[in-house]
């Protein structure tokens, strides 16, 4: 439907004897995602973390991915130490006509932020959606209005999220929950909980570092004492202590609610957020755990 609509508008039909399609990349597939949103017929996209089965903090470059990157016309990066490989390779390659969208820089953030996922704040995607949509015009000032008109619509499909948000929100207030990284933080925070794990812990295991023994004796006692009502964790990094305590709070009763740093096969960013938001509601409402996305 949303395409019948540009159509009428005049905005979504690829003319014969077009420009040829701007190559573009989004490092992380969330971002990637963004980009075919707003660009349609009008981009090449490439994602280059897709796997949500793997760590995004320990992945491996290849000479494929050097190539898509150095081909690229704009690029959407994560920044904050996330995937820095990808500046060394855009260095390693000039091109000054090149869009280079770094959300760290975009968002104006320091590098000492201590949460880089930034795509689960809800403030985040709007601004990368509008760079995108002004550097995509840049490329190819023929087709401005119909990567505006798009950025638009891509702002618009948000919205259910943000409601999802913002009922959370009001409907259980300072609800505590426990975590195991940082992933899902800002959105957890975005829709009113209280996260009682100590950050030393999180950072610790997003760094593939030893949490201190205290840090780990408070985050038991949350589950034993029936201090949180949710686990949430980041299911595509496990280890031995990160599956304690799923044990420890299935054992407890508290349900769990998986969260992912790559976006799922079969979703768009928008129904992607909105289904993590859904599993939380479910987890406080009906006590249910939910792993991984239906």
């Amino acid at each position: 439907m949303k395409w019948l609509v540009f159509a009428l508008l005049g905005v979504g039909v690829p003319l014969a004897g077009q420009a040829a399609q701007i190559a573009a990349v989004g490092v992380e597939n969330q971002y990637a995602d963004v980009i075919a949103q707003i660009g349609g017929p009008y981009v090449q996209v490439t994602a280059i973390e897709t796997d949500p089965n793997t760590d995004p903090h320990s992945f491996e470059i290849s000479p494929r991915i050097a190539e898509q990157i150095a081909g690229c016309g704009l690029i959407v990066e994560n920044g904050l130490g996330y995937d820095d490989w990808a500046d060394k390779m855009l260095a390693a390659a000039p091109d000054p006509s090149r869009k280079v969208i770094n959300v760290q820089a975009l968002l104006g953030l320091p590098d000492d932020t201590p949460n880089p996922h930034l795509w689960y704040d809800p403030k985040t995607m709007p601004v990368v959606a509008k760079a995108v949509a002004a550097g995509l015009a840049a490329l190819d000032p023929s087709n401005a209005r119909y990567f505006m008109a798009h950025a638009a619509a891509f702002d618009a499909a948000l919205k259910p999220w943000f409601f999802a948000i913002k009922s959370f929100k009001a409907g259980f207030p300072g609800t505590p929950v426990a975590v195991t990284e940082p992933v899902g933080d800002d959105m957890l925070q975005a829709a009113g909980t209280d996260i009682k794990t100590p950050f030393t812990l999180q950072a610790a295991i997003m760094n593939g570092t030893d949490p201190s023994p205290q840090d780990v004796t408070t985050q038991n006692a949350l589950f034993t004492g029936h201090a949180v009502k949710i686990f949430v964790y980041n299911q595509q990094v496990t280890d031995p202590l990160t599956q304690s305590f799923l044990a420890l709070a299935q054992a407890q009763s508290i349900p769990v609610v998986g969260v992912d740093e790559t976006m799922p096969a079969g979703y768009q960013y928008q129904s992607w957020m909105l289904a993590e938001v859904n599993a939380l509601r479910a987890a406080l409402v009906s006590g249910k755990s939910t792993r991984s996305l239906p």
